[in-house]
């Protein structure tokens, strides 16, 4: 099931990038940790407002975000 619906934008808060639940965690913020090789667990001890589904929510924008379509020029 998606967890797409927890991202959240306002233009009024983390200068309008995408965040989780509307909390001041950004989407960014998130991803930059996995990458940096923390776990699951790790992420929700350092935060505890977040929720499993919101790590899923995050990877699944990274993903949507990164498929565009490719153009072929003639």
């Amino acid at each position: 099931m998606s967890e797409i619906h927890r991202i959240t934008v306002d233009p009024g808060q983390c200068g309008g990038r995408p965040c989780l639940r509307g909390l001041r965690i950004r989407v960014r913020d998130v991803l930059d940790l996995l990458a940096a090789g923390a776990d699951r667990a790790e992420i929700l001890a350092d935060y505890p407002l977040l929720e499993e589904g919101d790590i899923t929510a995050a990877l699944e924008y990274a993903a949507r975000q990164c498929d565009h379509p490719v153009l072929h020029l003639a």
